[in-house]
């Protein structure tokens, strides 16, 4: 390590060990299957296989939760559910995947979209009886997130005349957990619990840094047979010191970042200086869920640059060590350049009203489309610069909706913030594309046919839904930085892409599309549902189903 250098905080990962058989190997412990990773995705799997017989032994470096424990506990279901029903909405699989065919784009194939819309309600019912709750209670305005209390919403873009399928109205699926706060924790929590009663074994604070693999027939690879696991002494003081780490990272990760980095760095050196390395059989397979890659800069740096400057949002194990322990066997990987970019802006509900220009001056997308699909237009086509722009009647009732509207901190203090304190004023359009260093023709031709649409005299053209028009033809005018790297407004940022998987099974194949035998992958280790555009509730939705389709799968292996 040179002199000043940062220590990484990623999980080593050394090539595949092979062998000619399992009794080459002093194994410390033996399980049916092997999970690796105890997320949402990862918890799934241990029940599933658990529920067919096999013993299973599931290994987190943390102490279980990552991302899915610190999320908004959103699982994205639908075809007819009961709360779209108690709701008075008419829901069918067909809608629900013609729908989602506009944000899937073809990442997984059809059939395989058509059956997770099919399971969606019993997976949902799944969830219930691991002990999930959910409900019908629906908020007001679109929003990013339901407010307290309010549990079903339209968490995508399901209302934007330009996304909806061709098969009936549009219905809300986005279903909160029932929880005080967000429910991201009282999720991971039923999850954790019905993991338990299932029977699987948790080996906690431990890293898998090798796969065990059978040597094969004229040198090619065979089985995986097992895991090299690095695990902190139980009981240790440094052991207990780095469990305190990470629920410091939970608890500042997002008012005090930095705080939080050094504390991911610490606990990474206790365990490179502490953790001793055993191995565990497993008979049938090894499944790997242990997130994205977000916190890895490395492959970030080396995949997706353009969105460095973006808030990474994730656990610290979202190192990217499921990746690498399945391209240590030869799988073949895709999407690692996809880094979902959120921008949202809403709530205030009213901030769709306004108009998103680029650096230029040049309207680029409908405002009031799902954050994930503007931050895509605004990160990825416009170089990552933009601007929301408002009049006056905007921001005055934007700032009531912050006062008075039963936001959340998190979404109301960053609007203020931007309203009250770094918003560009100007009288005229000119005057405003002179501070922002757009072009004044542009910037006023922006505003002007987007009026103009407001007033009934033409198409909008980026199909914005008459409701959310709003004619901005009188000053003054405020413009917000919706930049990636904004200082007031942070775009968060998480990783898509993964291993690429048989979509029968969830196991993980290599770059000739053979098999890996006895390796299977989920939630956003690999790729599925959310790995084209990322829509609230996909991707725990998405771990649910790739979560027991592979526990389901490794057991048979």
């Amino acid at each position: 390590m040179s002199q000043g250098k940062r220590p990484s905080t990623v999980t080593p990962i050394a090539p595949a060990l092979e062998v000619d058989d399992a009794s080459a190997v002093n194994w410390s412990d033996s399980a049916d299957v092997v999970v690796v990773g105890w997320g949402a995705a990862g918890a799934c799997a241990a029940i599933e296989a658990c529920s067919t017989g096999a013993s299973v032994r599931v290994i987190d470096r943390f102490e279980g939760g990552g991302a899915s424990a610190l999320s908004g506990g959103v699982v994205y279901a639908g075809g007819g559910t009961p709360y779209q029903q108690q709701a008075g909405f008419t829901d069918t699989p067909e809608a629900m995947a013609d729908y989602l065919r506009h944000e899937v784009n073809g990442v997984v194939s059809d059939a395989t979209l058509q059956k997770f819309c099919d399971d969606s309600v019993a997976n949902l019912a799944w969830l219930e009886a691991q002990g999930a709750r959910f409900d019908a209670t629906m908020p007001d305005h679109k929003t990013s997130y339901p407010p307290e209390g309010k549990f079903l919403y339209y968490s995508g873009n399901e209302v934007v005349p330009a996304c909806r399928g061709e098969r009936g109205a549009p219905a809300p699926r986005g279903h909160r957990t029932v929880a005080k706060g967000q429910s991201g924790s009282a999720l991971y929590a039923a999850l954790r619990q019905a993991t338990l009663r299932a029977g699987a074994v948790p080996v906690t604070q431990a890293s898998v840094r090798r796969l065990v693999r059978q040597r094969g027939a004229d040198g090619q690879s065979g089985q995986v047979l097992g895991v090299e696991v690095w695990q902190l002494p139980p009981g240790d003081p440094a052991t207990l010191r780095h469990a305190e780490l990470n629920r410091q990272v939970a608890r500042w990760r997002t008012f005090r970042p930095g705080k939080a980095a050094a504390c991911r760095v610490e606990a990474a050196k206790i365990e490179q200086q502490v953790a001793k390395p055993r191995f565990i059989r497993a008979v049938r397979g090894v499944v790997l869920s242990t997130g994205g890659f977000i916190y890895n800069p490395e492959l970030v740096k080396a995949h997706a640059p353009h969105t460095r400057r973006g808030w990474p949002i994730g656990g610290a194990g979202c190192d990217g060590s499921g990746l690498r322990l399945g391209q240590s066997a030869g799988a073949a990987t895709q999407a690692l350049d996809n880094v979902s970019a959120w921008r949202f802006i809403t709530p205030p509900s009213v901030w769709p009203k306004g108009v998103v220009v680029n650096a230029q001056g040049e309207r680029f997308c409908n405002e009031q489309v799902y954050g994930a699909t503007l931050g895509y237009e605004l990160v990825d086509k416009q170089g990552g610069r933009g601007w929301l722009v408002l009049d006056g009647k905007l921001r005055a009732q934007a700032i009531r909706q912050c006062l008075f509207g039963g936001l959340w901190a998190f979404q109301s203090l960053p609007a203020l913030a931007m309203l009250l304190f770094s918003a560009k004023k100007a009288a005229t359009p000119e005057a405003l594309a002179e501070r922002l260093k757009a072009n004044p023709a542009k910037l006023r031709a922006s505003l002007d046919t987007a009026s103009a649409a407001a007033r009934g005299e033409c198409a909008d053209a980026f199909g914005k839904s008459p409701d959310m028009r709003h004619d901005m033809g009188r000053g003054p005018y405020y413009a917000l930085d919706i930049s990636i790297g904004s200082p007031t407004f942070p775009l968060a940022v998480l990783t898509l892409g993964g291993l690429v998987l048989d979509e029968a099974n969830g196991q993980v194949l290599d770059a000739a599309g053979q098999r890996i035998g006895g390796l299977y992958a989920a939630g956003r280790t690999a790729i599925g549902l959310p790995s084209s555009r990322y829509v609230s509730g996909l991707s725990l939705a998405d771990c649910v189903f790739s979560g027991r389709r592979a526990g389901r799968a490794a057991t048979v292996s």
